[in-house]
Parts: structure tokens; sequence; C-alpha cells
């Protein structure tokens, strides 16, 4: 008996500081229903976010998951919790024992264990790459949300590299505080010059051949704004994380 379009779907999930997005893809990656989306919930234990992410995840009926988490991440294992340890969201303080329970927790193993499935998380910024990067050279991938976020890939491999959210950023703040959705609501001129700095930077830090830019704030951007700097820029729509699901899956590194 052959596989059945759901046995071979993937649900993909974006897991955000202030939404969570949900929905099948095809193993192409193309999505195969209309986007899903909740609000994360605060305060944002992993008991809280386990069984919100566990329910979706069997909602969708699929039978392997790809998931993208907002902080940094080794092995399916949280590092860095990100945005997620603050209190009541983005804008609030960082609640200690949150990020105690979330730092070093198997949130992988746990979303295995709770669905029976194979679950697959990384950090959110690198699951949109997949969905984002063209194959070729040296690809430096942008994510702008909630927070801010990067990835690498050179000939279409991922490439570790550190998660720059929680960073500090020329003692302007943190990357996520600077590059974030409330930095450019509180000053959208000032929040354009400093992601185009960041950008560049890190376009050089990693001697990117090409960058691609991506996000719901990518919006934002025109590839105009990236002319002066003599380096290809791609802007790409919001819905690289969960079309990226697909590729996670066939990647060698997971």
């Amino acid at each position: 008996m052959g596989s059945t379009h759901q046995d071979l779907a993937i649900a993909s999930i974006d897991i955000g500081a202030t939404s969570i997005k949900v929905a099948r893809v095809s193993p192409e990656g193309r999505l195969l229903d209309p986007v899903r989306r909740l609000e994360t919930p605060y305060p944002c234990t992993p008991e809280g976010l386990l069984r919100v992410v566990t329910d979706e995840i069997l909602r969708t009926q699929c039978s392997r998951a790809a998931v993208g988490f907002p902080g940094d991440m080794d092995s399916g294992r949280v590092l860095e919790p990100g945005n997620l340890s603050r209190a009541g969201g983005i804008s609030t303080p960082i609640d200690p024992e949150i990020d105690a329970a979330w730092t070093g927790f198997d949130i992988e193993g746990e979303l295995r264990e709770r669905t029976g499935l194979d679950v697959r998380v990384v950090n959110d910024a690198t699951l949109a790459a997949y969905g984002y990067h063209g194959g070729v050279g040296r690809e430096l991938v942008v994510t702008l949300g909630t927070g801010f976020g990067i990835s690498l890939f050179v000939d279409g491999e991922w490439m570790k590299i550190r998660d720059v959210g929680a960073a500090p950023f020329h003692g302007w703040g943190s990357y996520d505080e600077v590059g974030g959705e409330p930095a450019r609501v509180a000053n959208e001129i000032l929040w354009r010059e400093r992601i185009l700095v960041a950008v560049i930077e890190f376009a050089r830090e990693f001697r990117a051949d090409s960058v691609h830019v991506g996000g719901g704030n990518a919006r934002f951007f025109t590839e105009g704004d990236f002319s002066d700097y003599h380096l290809p820029v791609e802007l790409n729509n919001n819905e690289g994380t969960l079309a990226g699901a697909a590729r996670l899956f066939r990647s060698r590194f997971v």
C-alpha cells in the first residue's frame, strides 16, 4: 500500500514571541492549507507551551513535525529561551524562574514523547532560512519579526552559528530589542537604520555572497535600500519558516 497525501505532509510550527503559526506543508515545501495563528501563551513555561504545541501537532494528523523555537538551540535542547522567558511578552521583564526552567530543556524529546511522532526542533531563524536559501554560495539569512535572527548556509548546507537575539548590539540594547517589532513601532526611521547596520556587519563577518531578508517586518524594506552596499539582497515573504519544514527533513544535519 502506498503512502497517502496525509502520510507525506509535515506539520510546520513557527513559535514566535507574540504568536504561533501552524500549517501543513508538502514534502516539496508547498503550503497545503491556510496558516493557523494562535497567541503565544504567557507566562510561557515549558509545560504551558508544550500543551499548545502538542495539541497543534496532533490536530494536523501529520506523521512528522518541524518546529521553529525563538531561542538558541542545540540538538533539540534549549540553550537560551530568548523572549519566551519574559513574564508577559516581548516588552516585559525576564522571569528568572521561567528562564531557568527553559535553559537546558529538551523540547524536541518532550514533543516526540508526547506525540509519538518524528518531531524536529530548531531555532526559528534557522527553520526560516531553510525556506529562503537558494543553495548556492555563502548565504546569510536575516529574519525580522518580533525579534531579530540570522542563519548561514554554504552551498545549501546549514552552518551552526551563534544565536544573536540576546547579544548586545553597539550598546543600544540586544539585537532583539533594537531590531524587533517594539523598536520599529517606537521609531521606525531609527529601527531601519540600525537594521541596515546589522545586516551589513553580519554579511561582512560571515563573508556572505548574498543576503535573504525575511520575516513579517521584511515588508518595511525594498531591495533598493541595500543598493549602496554592493551586496545581492533578496526580500522574502513571511512563510519561510513554514515552508522550510520540508527542507529540514531532507537535511543530513538533523
